[in-house]
């Protein structure tokens, strides 16, 4: 990966166009026009042995005989051309280029390689990249380029736009246009082989041009830098994504479509979620989704005001709110007074504001002044039917006369919805010439109001301040993976109940008492030992689910229940499956079941992102994609939270209110320690706990199966989003003899942090800095604790306080560019904890790490002020030079050795 290759892509100063064309209808020919009639100002070079001049434009014989090198190429020729024309094209000097020719990956040479792999060889040796193949193109409105066989140009705007779908790309143009909605890159990915969504994300998450960017996709490939580079752009702006794939039909097709790897949906959903993504469904939500951000402001509440000139669609549009979890704006007296003045005696009185069918311009101008002069709403949405006796072009043009001479224009969001087609469709034009968003169905216009209040919310969840584990909760990685290790030594592929006992009790997991027998005589003697009423199941490797051949017996209460029971479930299995080894029996202890709820448990491994986690209710016949919520690990408290939370919201898992029923703590307890045995035990390939007892605060694992991955499995990859670096904590001693830890910094921790940076000296703050600064907010404070330890790394340093609390003493944090080639760091200390070695201590760790992380560069700044760092940087190693005209010291170590030549 590389940024800096796609400033090329980006802000090309010259184009050239492999195979152009003067037929009609060819690809050549369509990029030469589409080229020429956009505006771009840079050199078109038009490359073709057939013609001097391709319309109009002189053109070259061959690449080489280009006068310059061009920035981007795009390669219009058939794939059996391809490989050689990007050896040729990177031999010249070329940077990026774009393959329109598709099926490469399904034609070889001679020797059996694909027309792909040698085009990505040919271009890889020389540092080139490409777009493609089988893409569309590219536009990029601000520049004047239309490298692309759309059939239209593109607005400039303010929304990226990036796809997997060349026939999704050229219908949300076309309806864009429509609109009179702007782009300020528009680019079609096809097969996606070498650039890709990650690298694309982290370009337009920094690009001031971009507001919000918009996705298709079909398939992700790469898990980690997608969720990386996701989850940092979405701090700064929306993400919205439409999947295709939903079904397992569809999903059938998106392989087909791109050659990606097929992944659960749910999971893929899961996500989207994690990252800060909103995901749409179809189409028309995704139309409706760039109309809201083309005009929106960023949404301050989540109060929606109505106004609407009937009652009906104004109905509508508060059940669709209410539906969606959306929240309508109360009136409070003053407003209603104020409403009062200016509407009819039989106005609504309330919210929504139904003021009434012949309202003219005027009134619904006054109304929409009214609102917007409250400070009670966050949004408004105006309603408008048709009717004969109001104008509707004109009640459009009254109202965004007052939206835009309105103060509060850049807070508020106004939404439209004038129903209708021949009678509306002049004002909808207003409004989007205006600037204002406009939608053909109240339904509709909520749903785009709701897409920013879920974007808004989903950002606020992740920034929660998770709660820690209780200390009395177990977390023993070592005897787990012991056992595990062991089972694998011994060739076992599964671990029942009894064996997978001892490693969930690792983990402060309770299962009920289960023991393994071979025969109906060990299990009357367990049952005299351990008592009545027991349950029997039956124990082979050829069955999954017990209850499916109906292998399982309850409430056993005597010896001859039990013989009864061993010899019936006998039978049963081998009817239903002859073929079936039974190894023996499994005795367990009746749980006490009433006031209590069954749940389901489960770790899925999914082929795109990995381990997963379900949450739903119990049954055999279980869909993660249908019948749970779903998460990716590392959970925390507030992570496990949501997921439950997700859960119950779509009716995934039901609170039946029994006397012993659900317990939010004990839920998310359980399921941020699977995440912990998950990421700690990369020797577990699936986990399903099928049913669990949630009684309250006990909750009991009733039925367990664990799978195995083969011992020699490479696991170093399998996690979607890195986990908290265990390893990296240590303790280490400073000069006064204080033992202090030093260790990656947590989501836990921001309280503590908050605390550590409110100590720091006024003249340490302005050193660290760079000025004064207010105190940190919350927002501010979960950008510096929840850290993605992909992209990123902040160590600190904890002591033990008077009250033995850990207090935090000194922090020191880096991150780095997409590329890794360059590590910026910052550091500070408590004022009385300077000068024992913590400052040392902890840039010592920073160094260690960047330099295991194959980071080539470490640098940081300070002011002139702040001597000391300089000083503590250079004895140990760094480079320092000032920079006099900004007044900064800069520090620079070369992380990797000079190699010798």
């Amino acid at each position: 990966m590389s940024q800096r290759t796609l400033h090329s892509l980006f802000k090309p100063t010259s184009v050239a166009i492999i195979g152009a064309s003067n037929t009609e209808k060819r690809a050549g020919n369509v990029l030469m026009k589409n080229l020429l009639s956009s505006g771009f100002s840079g050199p078109i070079m038009p490359v073709t042995p057939k013609y001097r001049a391709v319309m109009g434009v002189l053109a070259y014989p061959n690449i080489e005989a280009l006068p310059i090198k061009p920035d981007l190429a795009v390669i219009c020729t058939r794939a059996c051309r391809v490989p050689a024309i990007v050896e040729t094209l990177a031999q010249f000097g070329c940077k990026v280029a774009i393959i329109m020719a598709a099926g490469m990956a399904q034609e070889f040479n001679e020797d059996g390689v694909s027309l792909l792999d040698l085009a990505m060889q040919n271009a890889k040796r020389y540092g080139m990249r490409i777009l493609g193949p089988n893409s569309l193109g590219m536009l990029l409105p601000p520049l004047g380029l239309n490298a692309s066989l759309a059939h239209a140009s593109a607005l400039p705007g303010k929304i990226a736009f990036v796809s997997q779908s060349a026939a999704i790309c050229t219908t949300v143009l076309d309806w864009a246009n429509n609109k009179g909605i702007g782009f300020s890159s528009f680019i079609s990915l096809g097969d996606a082989t070498d650039i890709n969504f990650d690298e694309l994300l982290d370009y337009l998450g920094r690009d001031s041009r971009t507001s919000a960017i918009m996705l298709y996709i079909d398939s992700v490939n790469e898990k980690r830098h997608f969720l990386s580079a996701a989850r940092a752009a979405s701090r700064n702006k929306p993400i919205l994504v439409i999947k295709s794939g939903r079904s397992a039909e569809g999903a059938r097709a998106a392989k087909l479509h791109t050659g990606g790897v097929g992944g659960n949906d749910a999971v893929y959903e899961a996500a989207f979620r994690r990252a800060g993504m909103l995901r749409v469904n179809d189409l028309i939500e995704l139309f409706a989704a760039v109309e809201s951000l083309a005009h929106s402001n960023p949404l301050q509440g989540e109060r929606l005001g109505i106004i609407s000139n009937g009652g009906g669609p104004a109905v509508l549009a508060v059940d669709e709110l209410i539906m969606r979890g959306g929240k309508l704006a109360e009136l409070s007296d003053d407003t209603i007074a104020k409403l009062e003045a200016v509407l009819p005696n039989t106005w609504s009185r309330q919210n929504p504001i139904d003021i009434i069918g012949d309202a003219n311009a005027s009134r619904y101008a006054k109304a929409l002044t009214i609102l917007m002069d409250s400070n009670e709403l966050d949004a408004i949405l105006v309603l408008h039917s048709p009717s004969a006796l109001g104008e509707s072009v004109e009640i459009a043009d009254a109202l965004i006369s007052v939206i835009h001479a309105h103060p509060k224009k850049n807070r508020l969001n106004i939404l439209t919805n004038w129903s209708g087609e021949d009678s509306a469709y002049q004002a909808r034009k207003r409004f989007t010439k205006g600037g204002i968003s406009t939608y053909r169905t109240p339904e509709g216009a909520v749903g785009a109001f709701m897409h920013m209040v879920e974007y808004r919310r989903n950002q606020k969840l992740l920034q929660e301040v998770p709660q820690s584990i209780p200390d009395n909760i177990p977390t023993d990685s070592h005897t787990a993976r012991k056992l595990l290790q062991a089972a694998q030594a011994k060739g076992k592929s599964v671990l029942e109940t009894h064996e997978a006992s001892p490693i969930l009790r690792a983990y402060g997991l309770n299962t009920i008492d289960t023991w393994f027998v071979k025969d109906a005589d060990e299990a009357v003697a367990i049952a005299n030992e351990a008592g009545y009423p027991l349950a029997l199941k039956v124990q082979s490797p050829n069955i999954l689910h017990k209850s499916d051949v109906h292998g399982v017996m309850l409430n056993l209460t005597s010896a001859e229940d039990i013989r009864h029971a061993a010899s019936a479930i006998t039978q049963r299995v081998h009817q239903a499956n002859p073929e079936a080894i039974i190894e023996g029996m499994i005795v367990q202890k009746m749980a006490l079941t009433a006031g209590a709820q069954e749940i389901r448990v489960a770790v899925i491994s999914d082929p795109v992102f990995g381990p997963a986690i379900c949450l739903g209710e119990g049954g055999s016949e279980w869909d993660p994609t249908n019948d749970a919520a779903v998460a990716l690990p590392p959970l925390n408290m507030a992570l496990a939270r949501y997921m439950v939370i997700q859960a119950l919201k779509t009716h995934k898992l039901k609170d039946r209110h029994l006397p012993l029923g659900l317990d939010m703590n004990a839920l998310c307890v359980m399921l941020t320690q699977i995440s912990h045995i998950i990421i700690d035990c990369p020797e577990i390939a699936s986990l399903d706990l099928n049913p669990v007892l949630a009684a309250g605060e006990n909750i009991t694992l009733l039925d367990v199966n664990i799978r195995l991955h083969d011992a020699n499995a490479d696991s170093s990859s399998r996690m979607a989003i890195m986990p908290y670096p265990k390893e990296l904590e240590e303790f280490a001693e400073l000069k006064n003899g204080l033992k202090v830890m030093l260790r990656p910094i947590l989501p836990e921790d921001e309280p503590k942090h908050l605390a550590f940076d409110n100590s720091l000296s006024d003249e340490d703050r302005y050193k660290r800095y760079f000025g004064v600064r207010s105190k940190m907010t919350h927002e501010e404070m979960a950008v510096l604790t929840q850290i993605d330890y992909a992209r990123e790394m902040a160590f600190i340093a904890t002591a033990k306080g008077p009250d033995g609390d850990d207090i935090t003493l000194g922090a020191v944090r880096a991150s780095i560019d997409p590329d890794n080639t360059e590590a910026e760091f910052a550091m500070a200390v408590r004022g009385d904890h300077q000068g024992i070695g913590l400052g040392k201590l902890l840039l010592e760790k920073l160094i260690k790490y960047y330099q295991a992380n194959d980071t080539p560069v470490l640098t940081g700044f300070t002011m002139f002020e702040n001597r000391n760092m300089a000083s503590l940087a250079k004895s140990l190693g760094f480079k320092v030079t000032f920079d006099m005209e900004e007044h900064l010291i800069k520090m620079h170590m070369d992380l990797k050795p000079p190699t010798d030549k």
